[in-house]
C-alpha cells in the first residue's frame, strides 16, 4: 500500500509524448525490462509496446551522455524537436545557445526563399533582399528548422560588440562618472583607446552599412540609410579629429582636442544590432505554427505488403498503398477505409471534440487521431495534395501575404532621408563657399552636426518603446500581443469572426440533464451509465463519469462490455442487458412517449443518449458544450464597440443556430472545414472589411493567420496560439475589448512620439545647418547636436511610459 501511495503521488514522464503522468489505478501502463512505464493515453502505450527501446534512450546534446527519457527531469524543445539532459547545467547551456549544440537541417532542395519585410521578393536560394538588404528566409520551415543563419551571425556579433561599445562609452563619459581617465592615462592615450575599441564595433556592425549601401544603390532609401550615414559620419569625423586635430577651428578645440563621437557611433550601432536580434527572434516564432501543423502527421506509416506489415517513412508511401492504423495512432495520410470500424477524432478539422464514426468507404484525413478500432485504409493523397499540407500552405501564405507594419516613420523616411542628406550636402557647400576661415573645417562640422542631430534614435524608438510598454500593460491584463502590427490592426478592425467550441463555449462536453423514467431515480441512472462508460474512451463518457463522481453515484461493474461504433455501448449488469447511446442501438424500443422530451433537448443543441435496461427505458441523458459565463457580456460590449459579430464553426447547423440565437449572433456559418473558414475570412476582407478572427483549435489556424488580427484562446491548442497575433490568457472574450482599448491608446502614443521625433529634427536640422549664424552668430556644434538627439530620445521614452498607467 505504501509503495502504491508513493507511486500515485509521483509525477512520471510519458516516454512517448513527454507529458507528465500521475500514476493511478486507471492509468495506462506497460511493463518492460523489469520496470513499469505509465502513459497519458492508451495510444501512447500501444506505440511504446511496438518498440520500447526507441522511446527509452536519448543523447544529451551537450555532454553526449545517454539519458533515460522516461525519468528525465530536464527537457527542452527547440526547432520542433525535444531534447533531454542529464543535469540542469547541461540544459541551461543548451538553452543559452541552442544553435551551438544543435545544427538544424538545411532547407530541402527547391525551397522558396522570401523577404519577410518586402512582399513579392522571392528567390530559389538563400541570398539578400535587393530592396532592403535583409537575408531571405525559407517561405515554409521544416520540422528541424532552427534559428536563421542571419540570427546566429548577429548574436555572435553582439557578444563581442556590447562590451566594446560599453567600454568606449565609459571612457568618453568618465568625467561625468567620476573617472578622470584623461588625468590618469593622459588625453592622447584615452582618445586613441576609444578609436581602438570603437573600430571593431564598426566592423561587427557591418550588416547595417551593407543595408544602408543597398538602400542607396537600389534607391529604396529607408532608416538603414540614415543609420549608415549618421554613424559613418560620426566615426569619420572622430577619426579626423584624432588624426588631424589641427584642421578644426579654435572654437572646436576642447581641453583635449576636437570632440570625438566614437561612443555615439558605437552605442547606436549596438542598439541597432540588439533591435535586429529581437526582431529576428520574434519572426522565427511565426514558423512555430507551421512546424506544429506539420508534426501532426507521423514520420512513418505501417504499410501492408504481400509478406506482412512494416513501418516505412512517409515519403515512401504512394497513392493506392494499403496501410494499417491501430488504436491510438494518427492517420498518416488522406485515405479511404477498406476494412474495420472506429471512431476518429477530427477536431483538427472541425474543432468539435466528439469523434466521428468511420466504416467501409468513409474518407479519412491525415493528421486525425484514431481512437478505438483498428482500420485498414487505402491512401488517396500524399505530399502536397493532402488536406493537412493544404492547411500548412494556407497558413504560410497568409503569413506571407501580410505586409510588415508600415509605421509613419517608414512612410516618411522616403522623403526624410534624402532631405537630411541633401541639407547636409547643401550646408557643406554653402559653408565651404561663404563660411569664415578655415571654411572647410566649419563645413565639415556643420555637415556632421546635421547628420548627427538627424540620426534616427528617437525615430527608431518611437514605435518599439511604445509597443514594449503596451505589451507589458496588456500582459498585466491577461492579453498577450505579439507585435506592433497586431496593435495597429486591432485598433481598426470592424468585423469579428468567432469560432464556437472553446471560444464561445467551454469546449468540454458536460452532462446537463438526467431525465429518469417512471420508477427510476437520478442516482440509479447515473450509476448504471457510469458503469457502462467506464470502459469507453469516448469524450462524452468523461462527462458522464465526472457527473457520477460529483453526485457520489455508487460505482458498479459491467460485464461483457462492448462498444458499438456509431451507436453506443452495451454490457451486462446484475444479469440485465444495459445499453447507452443512440436510438439505433435499441431499434425495438418504443420511444414515442419520450419523443417530445427528446426533441426539446435536441432543440437546445444537446446530444441525447438513451439508457435502457432489458430494452426498457431507464433515463434520458443529455450532454452539451455550455456557453462560457462571460461570453454574453463580452459580445454585448463588443457590439457596443462597433464590431459586427459572425460565428464560424465546424459543428452542425442545428447546434450552431441554437448557440447563435442564445447569444443574438445574426450571421452564422456552420459545418466549415479549415479551408472554408480561411475562405470566409478572405471573402470578408475582399469586401472591404477589416477582420479579426477568434478561435482555439487546430482547425482555426489558417483563418487566424489569414485574418487582419488572429485572436487565440489561451486554453486552446498550441497551433492556434502560434497562429494568432493576440492571445487571451484566460480564454475570456472580454479581453478583446481590453486589447482594442490598449491598441487605440498605443497607436495614439506612437503618433505622439513621431511628432516629438520629427519636431526635434524639424527644428534642430536647420539650426545645425547654421541658418541662425548670420543673425546671431549661433553655430550648433556636433556635441550640442548629440545632446539634442539624446533629448529627443528621452522625450519619446517618457511619453511611451505613460501607457503603463492607462485603464483598459
Amino acid at each position: 500500500m505504501a509503495e502504491t501511495a508513493v507511486a500515485e503521488a509521483t509525477l512520471i514522464r510519458d516516454p512517448v509524448c513527454g507529458m507528465t503522468v500521475t500514476p493511478g489505478a486507471d492509468t495506462a501502463r506497460h511493463p518492460f525490462d523489469g520496470r513499469t512505464f505509465y502513459f497519458c493515453h492508451p495510444g501512447c502505450r500501444d506505440r511504446f509496446a511496438s518498440d520500447p527501446r526507441a522511446y527509452l534512450e536519448a543523447t544529451d546534446p551537450v555532454t553526449g551522455d545517454t539519458v533515460d527519457r522516461a525519468s528525465a527531469l530536464h527537457v527542452s524543445k527547440h526547432a520542433g524537436a525535444r531534447f533531454y539532459f542529464c543535469s540542469p547545467a547541461s540544459q541551461t547551456a543548451f538553452e543559452a545557445e541552442p544553435e551551438r549544440w544543435h545544427t538544424p537541417a538545411a532547407a530541402p532542395a527547391g525551397t522558396l526563399y522570401i523577404c519577410p519585410m518586402c512582399p513579392g521578393v522571392e528567390s530559389d536560394g538563400p541570398s539578400d533582399c535587393p530592396v532592403c538588404g535583409m537575408a531571405l528566409e525559407p517561405a515554409r520551415p521544416t520540422l528541424t528548422t532552427g534559428p536563421t543563419p542571419e540570427l546566429i551571425d548577429l548574436r555572435h556579433r553582439l557578444v563581442f560588440a556590447v562590451p566594446l561599445a560599453l567600454a568606449v562609452l565609459v571612457l568618453e563619459m568618465g568625467g561625468m562618472l567620476g573617472l578622470p581617465w584623461h588625468e590618469w592615462f593622459g588625453a592622447p592615450a584615452t582618445r586613441w583607446l576609444q578609436f581602438v575599441l570603437a573600430t571593431p564595433v564598426m566592423a561587427l556592425a557591418w550588416p547595417a552599412f551593407q543595408r544602408g549601401w543597398t538602400s542607396i544603390v537600389t534607391q529604396n532609401l529607408n532608416m538603414w540609410t540614415l543609420i549608415a550615414i549618421g554613424t559613418g559620419a560620426a566615426y569619420l569625423f572622430s577619426l579626423t579629429s584624432l588624426l588631424a586635430p589641427g584642421v578644426f577651428p579654435a572654437s572646436m578645440q576642447g581641453a583635449h582636442g576636437p570632440p570625438l563621437y566614437f561612443e555615439a557611433a558605437s552605442v547606436i550601432l549596438v542598439l541597432v544590432l540588439v533591435g535586429q536580434v529581437l526582431e529576428l527572434t520574434a519572426r522565427a516564432r511565426t514558423g512555430d505554427a507551421l512546424r506544429a501543423l506539420m508534426s501532426l502527421a507521423p514520420p512513418t506509416a505501417r504499410r501492408v505488403e504481400g509478406d506482412g506489415e512494416r513501418d516505412v517513412p512517409l515519403e515512401e508511401i504512394r497513392v493506392g498503398d494499403t496501410l494499417r492504423v491501430r488504436p491510438g495512432e494518427t492517420v498518416p495520410l488522406d485515405a479511404v477505409v477498406l476494412e474495420g470500424q472506429s471512431a476518429v477524432d477530427e477536431s483538427m478539422l472541425t474543432g468539435e471534440p466528439t469523434p466521428v464514426d468511420k466504416r467501409l468507404g468513409d474518407p479519412l484525413t491525415g493528421g486525425t487521431q484514431n481512437t478505438t478500432g483498428s482500420l485498414l485504409i487505402e491512401v488517396s493523397a500524399t505530399g502536397a495534395d493532402t488536406v493537412l499540407a493544404r492547411i500548412v500552405d494556407m497558413v504560410a501564405a497568409a503569413q506571407r501575404s501580410r505586409a510588415p507594419l508600415q509605421a509613419l516613420a517608414d512612410r516618411v523616411a522616403g522623403y526624410f532621408v534624402p532631405g537630411v542628406v541633401g541639407i547636409a550636402a547643401l550646408a557643406f557647400c554653402v559653408w565651404v563657399v561663404l563660411g569664415p576661415s578655415p571654411s572647410p573645417s566649419y563645413a565639415v562640422a556643420v555637415a556632421v552636426s546635421v547628420l548627427i542631430i538627424a540620426c534616427p534614435c528617437a525615430l527608431g524608438l518611437a514605435t518599439p518603446v511604445s509597443v514594449t510598454v503596451a505589451l507589458g500593460r496588456g500582459a498585466e491584463a491577461g492579453v498577450l500581443i505579439r507585435d506592433a502590427e497586431a496593435l495597429e490592426r486591432l485598433a481598426t478592425v470592424d468585423t469579428l469572426v468567432l469560432d464556437k467550441t472553446g471560444t464561445l463555449t467551454d469546449g468540454r462536453p458536460s452532462l446537463t440533464d438526467v431525465r429518469p423514467a417512471a420508477g427510476a431515480s437520478r442516482i440509479h441512472a447515473l450509476s448504471v451509465a457510469a458503469a457502462l462508460e467506464r470502459g469507453s474512451e469516448h469524450p462524452l463518457a468523461r462527462a458522464i463519469l465526472n457527473a457520477a463522481e460529483e453526485e457520489n453515484a455508487p460505482p458498479r461493474e459491467v460485464e461483457a462490455f462492448e462498444a458499438v461504433p456509431g451507436h453506443g455501448v452495451q454490457g451486462t449488469l446484475d444479469g440485465r442487458r444495459v445499453t447507452l447511446g443512440a436510438s439505433t442501438l435499441t431499434p425495438e424500443l418504443d420511444l414515442s412517449p419520450a419523443r417530445a422530451e427528446i426533441d426539446a433537448l435536441e432543440a437546445e443543441g444537446k446530444t441525447v443518449m438513451i439508457l435502457c435496461e432489458d430494452d426498457v427505458l431507464t433515463a434520458l441523458l443529455a450532454v452539451a458544450d455550455e456557453i462560457k459565463p462571460t461570453t454574453r457580456a463580452a459580445l454585448d460590449a463588443l457590439r457596443r464597440d462597433g464590431l459586427t459579430l459572425i460565428m464560424a464553426t465546424g459543428d452542425s447547423p442545428a447546434t450552431a443556430a441554437v448557440i447563435a440565437r442564445s447569444l443574438e449572433i445574426d450571421e452564422v456559418h456552420a459545418r466549415l472545414n479549415p479551408e472554408e473558414k480561411h475562405g470566409l475570412v478572405a471573402t470578408l476582407q475582399h469586401s472591404g472589411r477589416r477582420v479579426a478572427m477568434a478561435g482555439d483549435g487546430i482547425n482555426d489556424a489558417p483563418a487566424l493567420a489569414r485574418a487582419d488580427v488572429g485572436i487565440a484562446m489561451g486554453n486552446g491548442s498550441d497551433i492556434a496560439l502560434e497562429s494568432g497575433a493576440v492571445t487571451l490568457v484566460q480564454g475570456d472574450l472580454r479581453g478583446i475589448l481590453r486589447a482594442r482599448r490598449l491598441a487605440r491608446a498605443t497607436v495614439q502614443n506612437i503618433r505622439q512620439n513621431l511628432v516629438f521625433a520629427f519636431a526635434y529634427n524639424g527644428v534642430g536640422v536647420p539650426i545645425a545647418a547654421g541658418v541662425l549664424y548670420p543673425l546671431t552668430g549661433l553655430l550648433l556644434s556636433p556635441m550640442i547636436a548629440a545632446a539634442a538627439m539624446s533629448l529627443s530620445s528621452v522625450s519619446v521614452i517618457g511619453n511611451a511610459l505613460r501607457l503603463r498607467r492607462i485603464r483598459i
